[in-house]
């Protein structure tokens, strides 16, 4: 049977553009465009407040990918990820032959094909023409969305069980995924218009032959990369009523060609996603086309006072005659036109500039800010070319004005500067799904956390996401910086110690061409902020040259650079970055020391590595004897940690538990310790690139944490999970990013308070009390009239003294920041040691420093068991949203604080995670007689049950309560 359309699902929702809804396959493509409204019909459920579209107006040996991906409309749904696996979306599989399938509205001029028919060439012996051709039967072909690979269909029909619970994946026969698969759409013209025709696509992975109505139109030799882009003239194939459009998919391998991979992330999917990951559109115009509309911003820096656009557009008659064109429209807040004419064939880029529009030099521009820094105004730009009166075609997208500047500083670091703002970049990487399935709830869902935990900026090492990503990122502030993967085919000719092949003639062409088509993808998003035109390796002279020559081509404004390592290019000159790791296991103490991966200049991706999930994840992802595997043997391989054998077990990380925590008891024990493990270090790796960026010496510029979250069920490299709950090492990261806030120093003790607001603030009080783990109070200091600036950073006078007297091995600081009315401001604990972390430095290897000694934290062990008082209450805030407050209060009946409670939202029945939710703070400790109110922003699961409050922490007796 054919597969329902879900609903709430809709495509280019945030580009502006929507879905035709409700008629399903035989939706007729008018011969002309039509002019639709810029406001989605369609928004999934958000748990928090979404932002308006368009705003006001190992390395080494290690590889990512970029995630070409886009929603299959239709078919694969990820909403209420808390309720099943993210992806799998049943057992449905697509039998029968569709009518004329139904096209959803795509960009400017076009419509995008709806989804597909596809199937194995293996199991279709007919000839490519039969095949392509109206009326071909497709019984027991499986459907697939309008962006889909092969896995990611065959997934959604349920022929293999969810690939990432388990071992599941292992089933997946890679063998079937080595021949061709054909992708088939159907749809319906209504040529009641006399016009042009064309078919508009990228996102092939790897290559294809392409057919329309029985004939072939290109080859897989020309079709070829994930990111380059095609328009095929098909006006003298296609006809009134039903078409048909097929592809006949070429097998990927990453090693072999530019298109997307996958090193030690995770286990790579078995197709290796081959498929059509982007949309293909069909376009309709009049004699002129209009293609490459873009507007060229210049903000005068530092004043802001004003900026110049500058407006391009390409004009090209695809007529046989000499035609009069009127090229009109709108740029912001200026109008433009012009009269044109264009011999048959003539192609010619017409430029508005301020010298002949004036109202194109704008005074007092909206200026596009990073979140935190202002607001994120966009501006339109609407033009139609006419002839004779007549619309021919027309273009719309949003842009942004902003200024990026990144230069490199004395110390050889790049160092940002937004609108002439200097900036320290506080970014993490971000992963698509593994089977590139594009979802906008769920990718919005992850941008709400990355402002969530008081992140600026998102790297994309390849797996360059479809346009809604970064419509997204453009609402939201979120910056980004794009590029290529490292250590495959991208960085074969130039890294021969990885698996990529070298370059011929032809993988330069698609290079290069695969640069202009992103450049021109990318350049209006103000969120862009760079590309990397390498990864771990630089390109050399001859590749750098054909990456320049289309960026320039493509009006790229923002800085380009040479590689996310310290590797340098002939003419972009020195990286300005670093990528010295680490990427397993290190004490927290590693990040304030300025060698290595500490806080120093820009580190383009380092973490300590693991990052165990919460026990509800775990036991959606592992079996039982998997869960025992997990922390009872320490050297076992762990097939959801990576597939490189440096990364495959989770050694390093289990013995630094064991040996600053002591051997877990059971697999509670274990996670528990996990998550204050990963707490302390993820915050103490962000407090010392914040703290260490106001240094005039060897200043922080720069730290991508590696990574933000992984693109299925992992044990490393994520802040988030893949079903969207929040571990230690988010809110460690969420604690260390907030907006002002007081830190200790491993490296020298003292107390600092870093201002990560636009104002000043003054007048401040900052306090640090030692505790043994049973709640004596050792050490109590206090200072005040602590001025911090905007953006700042100050180091009080408060510094720990090496001794205190009857302070315990293992002990406790708590650092209170308060205003003059005692209001307190921030709050931030530490669990520490009279025994320090020991690194051996000179053994460093390119992913950890080894630890020859451990700080000795086994006292946490001794801590009594506190059983809160605890309320809840929820309320419905708007549709599909509800608030729910949680008050607990420390009784006082130990003398021990409540360490690192942690609050969750579950089910009525209590066994399903409310997720996402956006908590105001978590992860919270409590001295006797304290109490603290959480808020938690989510979806309302069941509007005739509220969620119930599940309490737990280090040493809080776990109790559910209701929320009335």
């Amino acid at each position: 049977m054919l597969l329902p359309t879900p609903p709430g699902c809709c495509d280019r929702a945030t580009r502006g553009m929507w879905s035709v809804g409700g008629q399903g396959f035989g939706t007729m493509l008018n011969g002309m465009p039509q002019l639709l409204s810029r406001v989605s019909p369609c928004r999934p459920g958000h748990p928090f407040p979404s932002i308006p579209a368009g705003g006001p107006s190992h390395r080494r040996a290690r590889v990512l990918g970029r995630s070409v991906v886009c929603a299959l409309l239709g078919l694969l749904v990820f909403l209420a990820p808390a309720l099943t696996p993210v992806g799998f979306t049943g057992r449905a599989a697509a039998f029968g032959t569709p009518a004329a399938a139904a096209l959803t509205v795509g960009y400017d001029s076009g419509r995008a094909l709806a989804g597909f028919m596809i199937q194995s060439t293996a199991r279709v012996k007919d000839p490519a023409a039969e095949v392509s051709s109206p009326g071909y039967p497709t019984k027991g072909w499986y459907e697939a969305g309008p962006r889909s690979t092969v896995l990611a269909s065959l997934l959604a029909a349920g022929v293999y069980p969810d690939p990432f619970h388990s071992t599941n994946q292992k089933l997946i026969p890679a063998a079937d995924f080595t021949v061709p698969w054909w992708y088939r759409s159907d749809f319906s013209v209504d040529d009641s218009r006399a016009g042009r025709a064309y078919l508009d696509f990228s996102g092939v992975t790897s290559a294809a032959d392409v057919f329309v109505n029985g004939r072939q139109i290109s080859t897989a030799s020309k079709v070829a990369g994930t990111y380059t882009r095609h328009e095929l003239d098909i006006t003298s194939l296609i006809r009134p009523g039903t078409n048909t459009v097929a592809f006949r998919v070429q097998p990927n391998d990453p090693r072999k060609h530019l298109t997307v991979g996958w090193l030690d992330w995770l286990q790579p999917p078995p197709d290796r996603n081959m498929g059509i990951v982007r949309d293909v559109v069909v376009r309709r115009s009049g004699p002129v086309v209009l293609r490459d509309a873009h507007v060229v911003t210049d903000l005068a820096v530092p004043s802001l006072a004003s900026a110049d656009l500058t407006v391009k557009a390409r004009l090209r008659n695809d007529s046989p005659d000499t035609v009069t064109a009127r090229l009109s429209g709108t740029a912001g807040p200026a109008a433009l036109g012009r009269q044109v004419t264009l011999a048959p064939g003539e192609s010619r880029t017409v430029v508005f500039s301020p010298a002949d529009h004036p109202r194109l030099h704008v005074p007092s521009p909206r200026v596009w800010w990073p979140a935190g820094m202002g607001g994120q105004p966009l501006y339109d730009l609407d033009l139609a070319v006419t002839v004779d009166g007549v619309t021919s075609d027309t273009a719309h997208t949003t842009f942004g004005i902003r200024d990026v500047q990144a230069p490199i500083n004395s110390d050889g670091a790049r160092q940002y500067r937004i609108n002439g703002r200097p900036l320290l970049i506080k970014g993490a990487g971000w992963s698509p799904d593994e089977f590139l399935r594009w979802d906008p709830a769920y990718a919005e869902h992850r941008l709400q956390y990355v402002r969530d935990l008081g992140l600026n900026t998102l790297r994309l090492e390849g797996h360059l996401e479809p346009d809604e990503f970064f419509d997204l990122a453009d609402r939201y502030g979120i910056l980004t910086i794009a590029g290529w993967e490292c250590c495959n085919k991208w960085e074969g000719e130039v890294n021969r110690s990885e698996s990529g092949e070298r370059w011929n003639a032809a993988d330069h062409a698609v290079a290069q061409a695969s640069m202009a088509a992103e450049a021109a993808r990318l350049r209006h998003h103000p969120s862009v902020i760079s590309f990397l035109i390498g990864s771990d390796a630089a390109p050399n002279a001859e590749i750098e040259s054909g990456y320049l020559k289309a960026l320039r081509a493509a009006d790229w404004n923002v800085p380009v650079i040479p590689s996310a390592s310290g590797k340098s290019t002939p003419v972009t000159g020195r990286s300005g970055m670093r990528m010295t790791g680490p990427y397993d296991w290190v004490p927290p103490g590693y990040w304030y020391d300025k060698r290595e991966g500490g806080a120093t200049g820009f580190n383009s991706e380092t973490s300590a590595g693991p990052s165990i999930p919460t026990l509800d994840t775990l036991r959606r992802m592992l079996t039982p004897a998997e869960l025992e595997t997990l922390w009872k043997q320490p050297s076992a391989p762990q097939y959801h940690r990576s597939p490189s054998p440096t990364f495959s077990t989770l050694k390093l990380y289990n013995a630094a538990l064991a040996g600053r925590y002591g051997r877990p008891t059971d697999l509670g024990d274990y996670v528990r310790k996990a998550q204050l493990a990963q707490y302390e270090n993820v915050r103490a790796q962000f407090e010392a690139y914040s703290r260490n960026a106001k240094d005039t010496t060897a200043p922080a510029t720069g730290v991508i944490y590696w990574m933000l979250n992984s693109g299925w069920t992992s044990l490393h490299w994520q802040l988030i999970d893949r079903y969207l709950d929040q571990n230690g090492a988010y809110f460690g990261a969420k604690k260390a990013n907030e907006p002002l806030h007081i830190q200790y120093g491993y490296d020298n003790r003292t107390v600092s308070i870093v201002n990560n607001r636009t104002t000043a603030a003054s007048g401040l009080n900052a306090r640090v009390t030692l505790f043994n783990t049973d709640g004596t109070k050792k050490y109590d200091r206090t200072v005040t009239g602590v001025d911090v600036e905007a953006r700042g950073v100050t180091t009080t006078s408060l510094t720990l003294p090496t001794t205190v007297p009857g302070l315990a091995k293992t002990y406790l600081a708590r650092l209170q920041l308060t205003d003059t009315s005692g209001r307190e401001l921030s709050r931030n604990v530490y669990w520490l040691s009279t025994r320090n972390d020991v690194l051996d430095y000179a053994k460093t290897d390119w992913y950890y420093t080894p630890t020859t000694s451990y700080a000795d934290l086994t006292g946490l062990n001794s801590m009594p068991q506190v059983t809160l008082d605890v309320t809840a209450t929820t309320k419905a805030t708007r549709a599909g949203t509800s608030t729910t407050t949680v008050t607990l209060r420390h009784p006082g009946t130990t003398n021990a604080p409540a360490l690192l409670t942690d609050v969750d939202l579950v089910s009525a029945d209590g066994k399903t995670p409310t997720l996402p939710v956006h908590w105001n703070d978590n992860h919270i400790s409590l001295w006797p007689g304290e109490s603290a109110t959480l808020v938690a922003s989510h979806r309302t699961a069941d509007p005739d049950r509220t969620p119930r409050v599940r309490v737990s922490g280090w040493n809080a007796r776990s109790v559910t309560v209701p929320s009335s």
